[in-house]
């Protein structure tokens, strides 16, 4: 499998704290983001060139993107397993649509379940409206619908079998992320990330867990509850790097070509299409890009260089 990850836009209708920094960000002007049809044409070229099977859309925040649906509705006509990543605050308006258009599945980001904690992490007390985005998913028949879920050590940690149990009422899938030093206000350090192991153990000591067996390219590891109660997903990305199976790469709002989240150096597709380039200039400036893939990120070592982009910069 080859996943693209489509950041639409820069902006968000929540300002997390671990995205963007408190004094807010200069966002970019319409004229600068990748148009739909720009969007299809560079999506189509990684489907019908060099077999990409995933196409995930992602922000900042999509939703705030207008007409969303056209989107979801041209890039559905490429055949992939086409999903969206979302914060869910207003979901609830377009769950449907999106549906319509062809949208399958869907992640929602959901830091905290408790109010307070919520706020301090997003500087938005919208918990209710995610909350209600969780149910609009599942009442229009998105699935799998999963939870995103990044700890934080001494922020959200103490929270972990709340989500599990959270994950086993709702029927939705839980998938705890570990820190990344990705956040707009520097913040990381190697001591505020929670092992995927701990959460596997947390969470195993009151609903016993088994390891589903493959796993392939994806970057989560699977565990399924034994009882039959669903699963819960562990990415990590900092302790158990899987730098040697990651398939995906990343085009920001912009049009800039990744093929690591954490790659400093990144190859402007916008201007190749705006120059009046071909869908061979394409792919030949897609191949050139990912040549130059790291063999691995480096994070917590003395080599690793961080992008001086933020997450919701780079799109997740």
């Amino acid at each position: 499998m080859r996943d693209l990850r489509v950041s639409v836009t820069d902006r968000c209708n929540l300002r997390c704290r671990y995205c963007m920094p408190a004094e807010g960000m200069e966002w970019l002007a319409r004229s600068d983001l990748l148009t739909y049809v720009e969007i299809e044409r560079i999506a189509r070229v990684c489907v019908e060139r060099f077999g990409f099977t995933g196409i995930r859309i992602t922000g900042g925040e999509p939703t705030v993107r207008a007409h969303l649906p056209v989107l979801v509705e041209k890039l559905a006509r490429l055949g992939t397993d086409l999903s969206l990543t979302t914060n869910g605050a207003t979901l609830r308006l377009l769950a449907d649509d999106l549906r319509a258009a062809g949208l399958r599945r869907i992640n929602i980001s959901l830091d905290s379940l408790r109010p307070e904690t919520f706020l301090a992490v997003t500087r938005r007390d919208a918990l209710p409206q995610v909350l209600d985005g969780i149910d609009a998913a599942i009442d229009a028949g998105l699935s799998p619908v999963k939870l995103n879920c990044v700890l934080i050590r001494g922020v959200n940690d103490g929270e972990i079998v709340d989500f599990a149990t959270f994950g086993r009422e709702r029927g939705v899938t839980v998938r705890f992320i570990e820190f990344m030093p990705l956040d707009a206000d520097d913040g990381w350090s190697p001591r505020t990330v929670v092992p995927g192991a701990e959460v596997v153990a947390a969470i195993g000591a009151v609903y016993p867990l088994e390891p589903v067996e493959v796993r392939g390219p994806a970057p989560a590891e699977r565990f399924r509850y034994l009882d039959g109660r669903g699963e819960i997903g562990v990415i990590a990305s900092v302790t158990q790097s899987f730098c040697g199976s990651c398939d995906r790469v990343r085009l920001t709002a912009e049009g800039m070509f990744r093929n690591c989240l954490f790659t400093v150096k990144e190859t402007d597709l916008r201007a190749v299409l705006r120059s009046g380039g071909s869908d061979d200039d394409l792919a030949t400036a897609i191949v050139a890009d990912v040549g130059t893939k790291w063999a691995g990120h480096s994070i917590g070592q003395v080599n690793f260089v961080r992008p001086d982009r933020s997450m919701s910069q780079i799109g997740g």
